[in-house]
């Protein structure tokens, strides 16, 4: 989706991805170390903070970007903010979905050197308590940046034909979007949100269970039951052996993404250049994507992996229109823009159905909350950056009383490029509470409509509130120029930061 793309610089010809990864395949030494890998110091990196001479810690792990400089979608400038230092929290910020490993493998330099610590006794038998068997109630999380008094726990219990694993989290209002849950090869993995913050039970269990498992939440008291049917009806003496982060409790940024093998089961046109993909999760994936949360979608493509974020969006517009269920699981709805010379989106369009490809955990830091009380919802898109407000549309039309107006300024080259413009315009009819204004850059002679690119004084003529002072909320989406566009001149309409949304990741 275009406008999940961060502030992006002209590169030159022969800069593309596609020449990056011909490079680090070529056999040059991108690293200066001749194939030796180091172990570097923080002195050491220190000293390699030039463009000519760029090296830059991510995770641990040192890469001399310096050939990489040039190909960088974010430009010199980007990279030259962590150079010769730590840039995980950099990364992080501005695209942690990236494989940096896959992308950077011929960069390698080395390892960070540690500084030795030494572990009190304390730490050593609580490492010692973490590869016991669990069993029952087990120990504290592993509380990392909040209260302990808010750390979520959990129990355990079984009956002759099934195991329910009980998560006590503490808080009031939890709903079934904040559970994740993934069951794979023995292994149970489940991760709860809460706010900002990421519970994540990691657990090979003990026996198989059937892949049809249940999730309840009971909402007032915040508890979530995960429900596994035995193969075997027979007693278990443990629950299992914990994994990598199991019972931790950190900030979601901190958790890392997961992802999970979908199965491709459609593909349809919405465009000329456009088309909304199908993907079935596995029967025992329990995964909801959040009104306005984005997932990523990773492919291997000429040997590499390549990430790219895109919106679920609804099979429909109509907001009694029922989503087809998958006669043997959940179903995820992509709408994706085919770029001719894109590497990923090209090579989404040769999947085949029956085809795999693997989904991440949604994100993104929209909140339900935002529009709850509502009087006045505008949306403001170019192109494919309509796809986060289209459940938002579903949503708010159907669940938020207090609205009085929903107003979508919908910017494209030609007619041709209008997503759902049918759709928009039936939508239209049956709610008087929404309008729709579709704006031109490209038009055809014919075109009777709206014709420029994004200013201050479209908006003013169309973003009109209901009444003087009434609530009102701004959403954003399209490329990054046009976002910041509609940003400054929002502002500059008198509108305040906390008055308008952009979707960026």
């Amino acid at each position: 989706m275009k406008c999940l793309s961060p502030m992006e610089v002209p590169l030159k010809p022969g800069r593309s991805l596609m020449d990056w990864i011909r490079l680090t395949k070529s056999g040059k030494d991108l690293t200066g170390l001749k194939g030796r890998l180091i172990e570097v110091t923080e002195e050491e990196l220190a000293k390699h903070n030039k463009t000519d001479d760029c090296w830059i810690c991510i995770r641990g792990l040192v890469y001399n970007v310096t050939p990489y400089m040039e190909y960088h979608p974010g430009g010199e400038g980007e990279l030259m903010k962590a150079a010769g230092a730590d840039g995980t929290d950099l990364f992080d910020q501005v695209h942690r979905w990236v494989n940096y490993e896959s992308m950077l493998k011929e960069c390698l330099v080395g390892r960070m050197a540690l500084k030795p610590i030494a572990l009190p006794k304390e730490s050593t038998s609580a490492l010692s308590e973490e590869k016991k068997c669990l069993n029952g109630m087990l120990p504290e999380s592993k509380i990392v940046g909040t209260s302990k008094s808010l750390a979520p726990s959990y129990d355990w219990f079984q009956t002759d034909c099934s195991v329910t694993v009980v998560v006590y989290t503490k808080q009031k209002g939890m709903n079934s979007e904040m559970v994740i849950l993934d069951y794979e090869d023995s292994r149970l993995r489940g991760e709860i949100i809460i706010r900002d913050y990421s519970y994540l039970l990691n657990i090979e269990l003990s026996n198989a269970v059937q892949e049809d498992i249940a999730v309840h939440v009971a909402e007032k008291v915040g508890k979530v039951e995960i429900v596994l049917k035995k193969i075997d009806n027979i007693p278990w003496k443990k629950l299992g052996q914990p994994l990598e982060s199991h019972n931790s409790f950190i900030k979601r940024t901190d958790q890392g993404l997961y992802y999970r093998k979908c199965k491709l089961i459609s593909k349809t046109d919405v465009t000329h250049d456009t088309k909304l993909f199908c993907l079935l999760l596995p029967q025992s994936t329990h995964f909801q994507v959040p009104v306005g949360q984005h997932v990523y979608l990773k492919q291997i493509v000429t040997g590499k992996e390549i990430v790219k974020p895109y919106t679920p969006v609804s099979c429909s517009l109509q907001t009694h229109f029922k989503e087809p269920s998958c006669h043997d699981g959940a179903c995820l709805f992509l709408m994706i823009k085919i770029y001719p010379s894109g590497l990923f989106s090209s090579e989404l369009d040769r999947l085949q159905i029956g085809d795999y490809i693997y989904v991440s955990n949604p994100e993104g830091s929209f909140q339900k909350s935002q529009v709850q009380t509502l009087e006045d919802l505008f949306l403001l898109a170019a192109g494919t950056g309509f796809t986060p407000m289209i459940k938002l549309l579903n949503y708010v039309l159907t669940n938020v009383n207090s609205l009085w107006t929903v107003k979508l300024m919908f910017f494209n080259k030609t007619e041709d490029d209008i997503l759902w413009r049918d759709q928009l315009e039936q939508l239209i009819l049956q709610d008087k509470r929404f309008e729709a204004q579709f704006i031109l850059s490209e038009p055809s002679k014919e075109w009777n409509g709206k014709r420029g690119k994004i200013s201050s004084s479209l908006l003013s003529e169309f973003f009109k509130r209901s009444k003087q002072d009434s609530k009102v909320l701004i959403c954003i989406c399209g490329s990054a120029p046009f976002t910041e566009q509609g940003e400054r001149f929002l502002k500059d309409l008198g509108y305040c930061k906390e008055e308008i949304h952009s979707f960026t990741a």
